[in-house]
């Protein structure tokens, strides 16, 4: 046994109880330093914290306000339902994710399993939706149409149900007055995100967790004026979370209703005609290719001629917007957004874009008179006209001889156009210009195209001018893939040759450009909500409004009534010696030229019509169908794509909806009686003193029978 000497061991003992001092002291200084921190340097924030965890917030939502048609009819309010909910918080904290309860409850409400748990799980870049985009402490709706059986079997089963609530809510309605739709204009909502919530914090109108917002449409607007400002209470809780009194609450603020110049029985009837003709042009054979007619899709847009507000926008193919009420289903949400959807979202009244074939030929015999050509000398109007090798022809190679420009719109005459543009482009040089006056492209934009509207409606498209800075930059964008294509032209291969061309073009504004442009055709786009602006303007002298469709904010309980007064962006560039003649050849066009056929029998001395037709064609596809027409009061235009002739395909459509406004019979008689809107209503609809808004009656109106004699365009 070794023998430790003494001094050897208190040594050791003394450097562990000086090791043991110093950890002590250092864990009694980390220890003060913590306290310091938390009670003196950070002692105000996290006093305020823990005061909060003592308040706990229960959220009321603002009843969101109604849209309204002109008479007061809503056309978008709100109905008390049962709806359930999920709280995937709760659900969250289960073993399985809350897999089990899902489950039981699709089996209450009749639902398939998978249903029910795609809408709780949240969306991300790799989730399809539909999922759930609100806030995940939200309370997520599984549905909105429960039955009374439903929830009691839920609630009085809590416990095979943890997370779930049924309960009787608000929820948006989409009421569909006298058989209208409206989707397109009305729009949707949906939950708001946790990053539209920290992008709004610090606005005027801060968005709350239960808040949901418009998406498209007037819902997304006049989301602001309609959405109100939810209320919160706020209760005192002990750390046991049991209510010991209650502080400062907020009252809900009900959103204000807005009243817009829709008419929901003009509203209807444009709908319906709109269906009907492109359900009728799928009959007609188109003779370019031997089958019947697409007719794909259409709109159609009938405003006020003096204001520009909207009296009716119809857009097809069309849904239901009840299907985003409580939540959208994978089988909906796929029915409209899918490959095979033809995308029933898109509001082609505002989004379609097209070329306008005939319908242009305001602006180019508009154009032509400021360029210095008089608008009653005689062009001639031949069968076709050359230029170089390449033959342009008159639509069905009709010739009329001699002409001025009020008969050649009369009769659609392209090739007194191609002459006009032709000559107009050797003037500013042909292929090397050197100040070009550009008359035609100029005048286009003059018109308001190729730039937005200004509609009251969000995502409004441009359309487009192909004048020679979109030539230059579309040329620069695709010259190298031009190029590349034309390496096979010495190989007969027609598409390679067409790609050398435009490779060697150098962005050039060729006259096959010019020609084609003058007749609405080439690189032109425009949508029917431009066009129709554009006559509205001819028809009330030469001003350009802002198209709008909201009429007024009037405030829930009343007090308060803003309203939209219609606003003007411009005047066309014609003296009132040219748009007189434009009006005249506009009519002519009604008795005389190529929409007199559907016009028979229209009280002309009572209710002067004017008309345009339009058959643009449209490189592998149908020919696309336009009709823009107008009268003292309304101004309507409707097109669809590959639906045939403008005068074949959209022209009885457009007289039915004129024979509903005036209550025209099928031979031209007015019987005041059947009018539905002899003359544009400027009045608001009649609010009482406790806010409501009377609404009149509205009938389910009737399309009147369609006209069927007559020749094609």
């Amino acid at each position: 046994m070794t023998n430790i000497p003494e001094t050897g061991r208190t040594s050791r003992v003394t450097i562990r109880l000086v090791v043991l001092q110093i950890l002590v002291v250092s864990l009694l200084l980390t220890l003060g330093g913590r306290l310091w921190y938390l009670q003196i340097r950070n002692g105000d924030e996290y006093t305020a914290e823990a005061a909060d965890n003592h308040i706990q917030q229960v959220v009321v939502p603002a009843t969101r306000g109604s849209i309204l048609d002109a008479r007061g009819i809503p056309l978008a309010d709100n109905q008390t339902r049962l709806v359930v909910s999920a709280n995937r918080t709760d659900l969250m904290k289960m073993k399985d994710k809350g897999k089990r309860v899902l489950t039981r409850l699709a089996g209450v409400l009749g639902l398939k399993p998978e249903d029910v748990a795609a809408k709780v799980r949240l969306c991300d870049a790799k989730t399809p939706k539909p999922c759930w985009a609100g806030s995940p402490y939200q309370p997520i709706p599984i549905t909105d149409g429960a039955t009374t059986q439903q929830a009691l079997q839920i609630r009085e089963r809590a416990e095979d149900f943890p997370g779930i609530t049924a309960e009787p809510m608000a929820v948006r309605r989409y009421a569909g007055p006298g058989g209208s739709n409206a989707a397109q204009v009305l729009g949707y909502l949906s939950p708001v995100t946790d990053d539209e919530i920290t992008k709004a914090k610090d606005s005027r109108t801060p968005l709350m967790r239960s808040d949901q917002i418009g998406r498209n449409g007037l819902e997304r607007q006049y989301d602001t004026e309609l959405r109100g400002k939810a209320g919160v209470t706020r209760y005192e809780v002990d750390n046991l979370g049991r209510v010991i009194g209650k502080a400062k609450s907020d009252k809900a603020q009900p959103g204000s209703n807005i009243v817009t110049s829709i008419d929901a029985r003009v509203q209807a009837i444009a709908e319906r005609e709109l269906d009907q003709a492109m359900k009728d042009a799928r009959k007609e054979v188109d003779r370019n290719t031997g089958t019947t007619y697409k007719a794909d899709a259409g709109a159609v847009v009938v405003m006020e001629s003096k204001t520009g507000r909207v009296v009716a926008m119809a857009s097809n193919p069309t849904y239901d917007p009840n299907v985003w009420v409580g939540g959208i289903s994978a089988r909906d949400y796929q029915a409209l957004t899918g490959k095979d959807s033809d995308y029933p979202l898109l509001n082609r009244a505002i989004q379609g874009q097209a070329a306008p074939g005939s319908i242009f030929k305001v602006i180019s015999a508009t154009a032509a008179v400021n360029a210095g050509y008089s608008f009653t000398d005689k062009y001639n109007c031949s069968s076709s006209y050359s230029i170089g090798h390449q033959v342009f022809k008159n639509f069905e190679s009709k010739g009329y001889g001699p002409i001025d420009l009020g008969r050649a719109l009369e009769v659609s005459c392209d090739t007194v156009f191609y002459d006009l543009a032709y000559r107009q482009w050797q003037k500013d040089g042909g292929n090397n210009p050197k100040h070009p006056k550009d008359w035609f492209y100029r005048t286009a934009h003059q018109f308001g195209l190729g730039k937005p509207t200004g509609i009251d409606l969000p995502n409004e498209v441009r359309g487009r001018v192909p004048d020679r800075d979109w030539k230059k930059r579309y040329w620069e964008a695709n010259k190298d893939t031009w190029c590349k294509q034309g390496e096979n032209a010495d190989k007969g291969d027609y598409a390679a040759q067409i790609a050398k061309e435009n490779c060697e073009s150098f962005a050039r504004m060729r006259a096959g450009d010019s020609v084609n442009y003058s007749i609405g055709q080439g690189d032109t786009l425009v949508t029917p909500i431009q066009m129709a602006t554009i006559y509205a303007a001819i028809a009330n002298g030469g001003t350009l409004h802002d198209p709008t469709i909201g009429k007024a904010i009037i405030s829930a309980d009343g007090k308060r009534i803003e309203r939209i007064e219609p606003k003007a962006h411009g005047t066309l560039p014609f003296d009132r010696k040219t748009r007189d003649q434009l009006d005249a050849a506009l009519a002519g066009v009604a008795t005389q030229g190529s929409a007199a056929w559907r016009f028979g029998g229209w009280p002309q001395k009572e209710i002067p019509m004017h008309a345009k037709t339009g058959t643009a064609e449209v490189a592998g596809k149908q020919t696309t169908s336009w009709f823009a027409s107008y009268t003292k009061d309304f101004t309507i235009v409707m097109t669809i794509s590959q639906g045939g002739t403008g005068s074949g395909a959209s022209g009885p459509a457009v007289r039915n909806i004129y024979n509903a406004l005036y209550g025209l019979d099928d031979k031209g008689h007015i019987d005041p009686k059947k009018a539905l809107l002899p003359e544009p209503q400027a009045e608001l609809p009649k609010i009482d003193k406790d806010g409501t808004i009377e609404a009149q009656h509205i009938d389910n109106p009737t399309p009147p029978a369609r006209r069927e004699e007559g020749q094609d365009e």
